[in-house]
């Protein structure tokens, strides 16, 4: 693997910009990433479940990690997800991925034919991983989502003896016993990428040190203060930041979840993603008057000061 080192600290799960009519607003990621440098983050995490990827086609999912790269310039690392539930398409974008210059690949379980044991899941994702052999590969273990609920300890270890490049697990999920026992695997031979922002603390106490997430796009200081307080044994400021960032999820999930919630947050503080693809309806006016007050009652646009 190529300029491989291990992840910390914060890796932005990015939005995919859209116009009005649902198509691909490319020029505004030269603005996200002017605004993602500016900011302690480490990397961005492109096409993942936050930017919408099986809604897209893979024409499209190639065109958004091109514009990514070359809009980082180089300020943070870029990781593509390549999952799809057809494995050629995967292993199509994971040769793009590295062709492009992306820094790793992640790749979550297909969800529609599920692989029902490790060996499934190996014999699927193997051929992907090596279609970017010269990139590190992330498991993006994610069970909400795909219903693929797997163990995935098991599957680093299996996975590794026939994928040199794995290296870790994006692990979305509130599993936090097996969350641990991945940490521990092999004297912590294994990156574990935390996932969910809102329980960031116990991924951090268990021995996680980077996470990757859609709220750190929009609050990331608090997240900052977070992975700055747990390296500091403070924890009373760490379970202050984290209940603010419980309640900026509570209010996203009020208004539809992360991603469709979320775009609107960026809209608001002036990165307009646009809409979400369908399914997902789009926001309203009044939605969003509503979801301003509500994060003014939270003191939001203060956030950055914590």
């Amino acid at each position: 693997m190529k300029n491989y080192e291990r992840l910390k600290g914060m890796v932005a799960a990015t939005f995919t910009p859209m116009h009005e009519d649902g198509s691909l607003n490319l020029e505004m990621i030269d603005k996200y990433a002017d605004y993602i440098a500016t900011e302690e983050i480490t990397g961005v995490f492109v096409c993942g479940t936050t930017g919408e990827s099986l809604s897209l086609t893979i024409n499209e999912r190639k065109e958004i990690l091109e514009k990514w790269i070359k809009s980082a310039k180089g300020r943070f690392k870029v990781i593509a997800h390549v999952g799809c539930n057809s494995q050629l398409e995967a292993m199509e974008l994971a040769r793009h991925a590295m062709q492009s210059g992306a820094y790793a690949i992640g790749a979550m379980a297909p969800s529609f034919f599920k692989p029902a044991t490790i060996t499934d899941l190996v014999d699927y994702f193997a051929p992907i991983a090596a279609s970017a052999e010269e990139l590190p590969f992330y498991y993006y273990n994610m069970p909400s989502m795909t219903g693929v609920s797997l163990p995935v300890a098991q599957f680093l270890v299996e996975g590794k003896k026939r994928m040199p490049n794995l290296v870790g697990v994006k692990f979305t999920h509130n599993n936090l016993m097996e969350m641990g026992e991945c940490l521990s695997l092999e004297n912590g031979a294994f990156e574990v990428l935390h996932g969910y922002d809102e329980i960031l603390i116990a991924g951090l106490a268990f021995g996680a040190v980077a996470g990757v997430g859609s709220t750190y796009n929009y609050i990331p200081q608090v997240y900052k203060g977070i992975f700055t307080a747990m390296e500091n044994n403070d924890l009373n400021t760490a379970r202050r930041l984290q209940n603010i960032s419980i309640d900026i999820v509570k209010i996203i999930i009020k208004y539809g979840g992360g991603i469709r919630g979320g775009k609107a947050i960026m809209k608001l503080i002036g990165i307009d993603c646009g809409p979400c693809r369908l399914p997902i309806h789009q926001f309203g006016k009044d939605e969003y008057d509503n979801l301003r007050e509500d994060l003014e009652a939270k003191e939001f646009y203060k956030l950055k000061k914590v």
